[in-house]
């Protein structure tokens, strides 16, 4: 566990570290870098570097949060990993239904695989499942994020690398975006993003905008989140038509589910 920078979560828990690649949004994995930045100082649980690696002795670690908590899961891993057996997946799944005062957030490239295995999977309320939509190329995972089981369902359009035209939101409810960061990132448009807003509006869905990824792709030189000291500061600033957008799920099925 540990103290989590995103804006959209407060901890951090992986049980498994390590991933591949399969799409354009890998292409600047930060989890990669940093996995590889752990292992360099000595970090027994990155011995591995970035290649996939289960962490069995991580599973009883949110029995000991005293405080309810929202919770990432694998941040730097991918629980649905076709290489993680879904045993492992199951005991994941037992520890999150055996603490139902935290909220537990799982993200995932590999839609196919976590249709896959929905239906043998304990879907408690306090787990959120998202998939990574980066550009067009890759929209069907939210076809198989719908079908599943899974009570609260939201996507992360982050690192958003292209426009996501007429995306079907239909049992759908939240919206990340986000822009890459990084001296290598691609650059994110002000129309993409503004088009996604107005998606979220008309099917009644939350939106947050996390940040623009670098300076250089945010319209407005003077978003005073660039600045490190704001509150809501982020990479590249986080303001949107002036003003900030970080809605959130309750902790239960919103209305419009």
């Amino acid at each position: 566990m540990a103290q989590s920078s995103i804006e959209w979560t407060e901890l951090t828990w992986n049980p498994t570290t390590g991933c591949s690649k399969i799409s354009a949004g890998c292409k600047f994995c930060y989890a990669e870098i940093m996995s590889m930045r752990l292992k360099a100082m000595g970090q027994e649980k990155y011995k591995n570097g970035f290649k996939l690696t289960l962490h069995p002795d991580e599973l009883k670690r949110p029995y000991e949060w005293k405080k309810p908590s929202t919770v990432f899961v694998n941040s730097m891993s991918d629980l649905f990993h076709k290489d993680v057996p879904l045993s492992f997946i199951k005991k994941v799944f037992k520890v999150m239904n055996d603490t139902p005062q935290h909220t537990y957030q799982i993200l995932t490239k590999r839609g196919d695989v976590l249709y896959k295995y929905n239906t043998q999977l304990n879907w408690t309320k306090n787990i959120w499942m998202g998939v990574s939509v980066e550009n067009e190329k890759v929209v069907e995972r939210i076809d198989y994020l719908r079908k599943t089981h899974a009570q609260v369902k939201f996507l992360s359009l982050e690192p958003l690398i292209g426009p996501l035209n007429n995306l079907n939101l239909k049992n759908i409810h939240w919206v990340i975006v986000g822009g890459e960061s990084g001296p290598k990132a691609r650059e994110i448009k002000f129309e993409w993003v503004w088009d996604i807003k107005k998606q979220c509006k008309k099917a009644n869905v939350l939106f947050f905008f996390k940040q623009w990824g670098r300076p250089k792709f945010n319209i407005n030189p003077d978003d005073p989140t660039i600045d490190i000291e704001h509150k809501h500061h982020a990479k590249g600033g986080s303001m949107l038509n002036g003003r900030t957008y970080r809605e959130m799920p309750n902790k239960s099925v919103p209305a419009y589910a």
